[in-house]
């Protein structure tokens, strides 16, 4: 992987965009809306996660890359709720949220998209964004009466559909949709409930190369007041994302900066290449 030829492409992309970045992501001077204080999960002798503090600011566009085996996954299962750390605090907007459940934690702000989506294959696009704003707004119980009975819920389930290039296919059931569209409706629910954080856990895997683009410039223009968090092994998605990246080798952060300075970092390019050698023999390179 070629990570200055990602990084130079990803610049191109958003040239002229991208304001200052502050310490932890985000804009400089924005609040921080996650921050987590040396957080370790340990399963049995192994330490999945090793002292991970990260500090994540309002409006940010940060990514996590590593690895396989860094610790990802484990760290933000551990954001969500689906872990508990073994020691070490996450916070929401400055509330201890370490031992909340992962609805209450999505309730509070905190929502995320999964690797493999998981929607409701029977229902359309426009049906699986209302019973979810109908959620939000505490109103499910009426969800199956006429949407046009609700002109605010109607609205906004048809501004959700147009932000995401899903109003040709609103009423198809979700199972007949490619896939592109299926991350795209997994993201717009995860939008609908909105979050004050956003963990996209890669949005683009397993998205034919055809439909990546509506991918790239769904992520571009998230809402800007919400904090985006990435986990992705496509680099030139990441480096077309993130304003601030964080490196995770064998559970811990090895470095964290912009863009320009990770692709240029020595210890990031001693990881990746590494990696690439292993993966010659099967292993496999993924960011």
């Amino acid at each position: 992987m070629d990570l200055v030829a990602a990084a130079r492409r990803g610049a191109g992309a958003v040239s002229g965009t991208v304001a200052e970045s502050g310490p932890g992501g985000g804009e400089s001077g924005e609040e921080v809306v996650l921050r987590t204080h040396a957080l370790v999960k340990r399963f049995g002798g192994l330490t999945a996660t090793d002292a991970v503090s990260l500090a994540i600011r309002r409006g940010a566009r940060h990514a996590l890359i590593g690895p396989n085996g860094a610790g990802k996954t484990t760290l933000i299962n551990q954001l969500t709720g689906v872990l508990a750390p073994t020691s070490g605090r996450v916070e929401l907007q400055g509330r201890d949220i370490t031992t909340l459940a992962p609805h209450r934690r999505a309730a509070l702000g905190l929502v995320r998209t999964f690797q493999i989506n998981q929607l409701w294959p029977s229902l359309s696009p426009l049906q699986s964004l209302a019973l979810a704003l109908a959620g939000r707004r505490g109103t499910a119980a009426r969800f199956w009466r006429p949407l046009g009975a609700d002109a605010a819920l109607a609205g906004e389930v048809e501004s959700l559909l147009a932000q995401f290039r899903l109003t040709d296919h609103a009423d198809q059931p979700t199972r007949v949709l490619p896939y592109g569209k299926r991350r795209l409706l997994e993201i717009a629910l995860a939008v609908a409930l909105r979050p004050r954080v956003l963990l996209l856990d890669e949005p683009a895997a397993g998205v034919p190369a055809a439909e990546r683009q509506d991918i790239l410039d769904t992520v571009a223009a998230l809402p800007a007041e919400v904090a985006v968090v990435l986990i992705e092994h496509d680099m030139d998605l990441v480096f077309s994302f993130a304003r601030r990246i964080t490196v995770l080798v064998n559970g811990a952060v090895l470095t964290e900066g912009t863009p320009a300075a990770i692709a240029a970092d020595p210890q990031v390019r001693a990881v990746y290449l590494g990696e690439t050698v292993v993966g010659s023999q099967g292993a496999g390179f993924h960011g």
